[in-house]
């Protein structure tokens, strides 16, 4: 299973469409994330559209719609992986900790609100994953999304994708 992960994308401020590497990751995808800060409820009509089955949770700048109709944060299984997703993390310090608190039993926390990308794997596997943004980089090299790979016994793999051509473009993995 291939999860496409995205974050962040505050339309219609950054923009309206998702740039074409991005938008053609999430159409041929098992399952879309999307970690909050969509703002408006056609934002998040955009994302629904694209085909997949989409998993999304609000952020903090999304309007009264959109937090209606999304969870602030949520936990659900994919091919007998636990995943939990929230928009706001808080601080990088005990990141990891307070996330395993605040979803226990979970494999996977994904989350955004930084734009920072962020893949960061304990010694026992769990794994958190920001997929910084694929419209608004603020200070990061690149705009950026994430992929899971879930593969049977429930292995799974992630990667931060650039989006923009920087240094030759590519993948970097956990």
């Amino acid at each position: 299973m291939r999860i496409a992960i995205v974050s962040d994308t505050h339309f219609p401020g950054r923009g309206r469409t998702l740039p074409e590497a991005c938008r053609a990751r999430l159409v041929t995808a098992d399952l879309i994330l999307h970690a909050g800060d969509h703002c408006d409820a056609d934002a998040l009509a955009v994302l629904r559209q694209l085909g997949p089955p989409l998993i999304s949770v609000h952020g903090n700048v999304d309007d009264a719609v959109v937090r209606r109709q999304l969870p602030r944060e949520t936990v659900f299984d994919a091919e007998g992986v636990r995943i939990g997703m929230v928009h706001d993390a808080g601080s990088a310090v005990g990141r990891s900790d307070r996330l395993r608190r605040l979803f226990p039993g979970a494999d996977v926390v994904v989350f955004g609100h930084s734009h920072i990308p962020v893949i960061e794997r304990a010694d026992d596997g769990f794994l958190i994953l920001n997929p910084g943004s694929p419209t608004d980089r603020r200070r990061q090299p690149v705009h950026t999304m994430a992929e899971l790979l879930i593969t049977p016994g429930a292995t799974v793999d992630a990667a931060i994708v650039p989006l923009d051509r920087l240094g030759g473009g590519g993948q970097q993995n956990d």
